[in-house]
């Protein structure tokens, strides 16, 4: 009996336990269904504003559910590392251009190993991969290996800032995987903000502190820039450019007949804008390496990443010529923060530096007093503020930013840290909520009719003993969602298969504990005695049936991927539940009934 009384203790613990931790879920449903039953955006809004903490505290701790149930976004990234290797190389010529072309073309929509195409493409021109790369005495092989061990490790290092990514951005229970020698796999379940995602996720977060060069020479830049393009290339046709950018006083200065200044704006007092329908086509041209032969040394032109509105609601972009050189870069950041400006209005991300980066940041501000700094992330200005005194505190901002989302998102990039090498989206699938809530619908109904049909063949055969077989099913499906619930695990379909199965292991589990049972009635043993010689001889069959399912979802949990993942996850999860509901909740009832006599070789049918 304080055995018993010890396993009734623990079952009713446990259940309240689950309970417990199921709780939030309902809670979060039954907000939804009240959200649901307001009559006005209004009425909506006032709700959410009156219950916000409580919400949001039930979503945060509610059961999670997968990509295929929530919907959200899966994406297959790649690493570029044909980018990288072009990074890591010295004095490029055109044979090395050659090389690199024909290995992009190889292994462009494939997933081949980009470092033994490379190795094929200089052994074929019977050329020393050290007239390229590091130690000019390095041998092919020394080469080799340190290019797989760069390659290697880019992978996995943007594969783990994808991942800071992603959790500082708030997704629940994403899957971040490798796939091949160069691609990464992101499923993002509850995502709605496609575009907002693309931009973190291929964001390499390359920040430089680049020198700005003044006006006239950037002016001159241009002019030669239109002089090649006016030799060799024919006139780009456009619409017409608008007067100005808004400014009382500045008219443009237009060369019409020219092809360079029939995409840019230039004004009387030398600033330079690109029109928002030239930004593409500027972008590439001032990257094309002819251009960039025109431009003075260690120069390039970049343009700003946030746009102005002209007078006419045309959007403009400034135009920067820079020091190539960066003069620091965001190695140093050691905090980024989104917040608000001054004005309390404009969004900026406030940086912080290491030490290294306070005394560069001191001594660079120093010896520039006067002049402009550009902040550039990603290859865009961001802003390109006049040094007023040096600053000794390490400590600078990022502003001229549309919104707060795309401050948070920058201070997300920063924290992270910048990618290795660019990434690309090279497949892209969306599953929308509607396809989400019909799976659930199908997924739910499935395992409800499963156990319906069992709970009603057990009741059918085996009488009062099936009963507290559909106790114990309903108890075990309970702890298998609370378990998922409470360490923030995420429901899918293959989940949903993983707990339909689970339903059909505890079965098997009673059923062989049931018709032990029965032979030991008919040997004429008393309903006690056969029940607790049923359950001794039925333990060593359950155990190593269900252990071995348990080994199989384990290797199916390491090795496999995604769904695989979900469906050995909530297997396992079930099979110790099946286990404990079998042995000692079926038991623990059983021998309440055998005490108050209500217990009779009938009761198994």
């Amino acid at each position: 009996m304080k055995n018993n009384r010890f396993k009734s203790i623990l079952i009713v613990a446990l259940t309240a336990l689950a309970l417990w931790s199921l709780w939030p879920t309902y809670q979060d449903y039954s907000y939804s269904k009240q959200l649901d039953r307001q009559e006005t955006a209004e009425d909506s809004l006032s709700f959410v504003r009156d219950h916000r903490e409580s919400i949001e505290a039930a979503a945060e701790k509610s059961l999670k559910l997968g990509l295929d149930l929530r919907g959200g976004m899966y994406l297959v990234l790649e690493v570029d590392l044909i980018d990288l290797i072009e990074e890591k190389a010295w004095n490029k010529d055109d044979a090395f251009r050659r090389i690199i072309a024909d290995v992009r073309s190889k292994t462009a929509g494939s997933n081949a190993q980009v470092i033994e195409v490379l190795v094929s493409e200089f052994q074929k021109r019977s050329i020393r991969m050290s007239r390229y790369f590091y130690e000019v005495r390095d041998s092919d092989e020394e080469i080799i290996v340190k290019l797989r061990k760069e390659a290697q490790d880019a992978v996995v290092r943007a594969k783990e800032i994808i991942r800071n990514r992603v959790d500082q951005y708030g997704v629940a229970e994403p899957v971040i995987q490798s796939q091949g020698a160069r691609r990464i796999i992101v499923a993002l379940p509850g995502v709605s903000d496609e575009d907002r995602v693309r931009k973190l996720l291929r964001g390499s977060a390359k920040l430089e502190f680049k020198l700005v060069k003044d006006n006239e020479s950037l002016l001159e830049a241009l002019e030669r820039i239109n002089s090649s393009l006016a030799e060799n290339e024919v006139s780009k046709e456009n619409p017409d450019l608008p007067e100005g950018d808004g400014a009382e006083g500045e008219t443009v200065a237009e060369k019409s007949s020219n092809p360079l200044y029939d995409n840019i704006v230039v004004l009387e007092n030398g600033r330079v804008y690109a029109p928002d329908y030239s930004r593409e086509y500027l972008t590439g041209l001032f990257q094309r390496e002819s251009i960039q032969k025109l431009l003075p040394k260690d120069s390039e032109i970049r343009l700003s990443a946030r746009s102005i509105e002209g007078s006419d609601g045309a959007m403009f972009y400034d135009v920067y010529l820079l020091k190539k050189t960066p003069e620091l870069t965001g190695g140093v950041i050691t905090e980024a923060k989104a917040t608000f400006g001054a004005s309390a209005v404009q969004p900026e991300v406030t940086m912080k530096m290491n030490s290294d980066g306070t005394a560069k940041w001191a001594r660079i501000t120093g010896a520039n007093i006067g002049r402009r700094i550009a902040i550039v992330l990603d290859g865009a200005v961001y802003s390109a503020p006049v040094v007023e005194s040096k600053i000794p505190g390490g400590s600078s901002v990022i502003n001229g930013i549309d919104g707060i989302e795309e401050a948070q998102d920058l201070e997300i990039v920063l924290k992270a840290g910048a990618l290795p090498a660019p990434v690309r989206i090279i497949e892209e699938r969306t599953v929308g909520p509607t396809l989400g809530a019909d799976y659930i619908r199908s997924g739910l109904l499935s395992a409800a009719w499963g156990l319906f049909l069992v709970a009603v063949f057990m009741v059918f055969y085996y009488r009062k003993a099936g009963f507290s077989t559909d106790i114990a099913l309903v108890l075990n499906i309970l702890f298998v969602l609370s378990v998922l619930a409470g360490f923030s695990a995420a429901l899918s379909l293959p989940g949903i298969a993983g707990i339909v199965l689970t339903i059909g292991m505890a079965v098997d589990a009673n059923v062989l504990i049931f018709e032990r049972i029965r032979e030991e009635i008919a040997q004429g043993k008393n309903m006690r005695l056969a029940v607790d010689t049923g359950y001794s001889k039925a333990f060593s069959a359950i155990v190593d049936s269900q252990i071995t399912t348990l080994g199989a979802g384990f290797l199916l949990y390491i090795y496999g991927i995604g769904p695989i993942q979900g469906f050995a996850l909530t297997l396992m999860i079930g099979i110790a539940a099946s286990l404990f509901t079998a042995l000692v909740v079926t038991k623990v009832i059983f021998d309440l009934l055998i005490d108050r006599n209500l217990m009779t070789a009938k009761s198994f049918g």
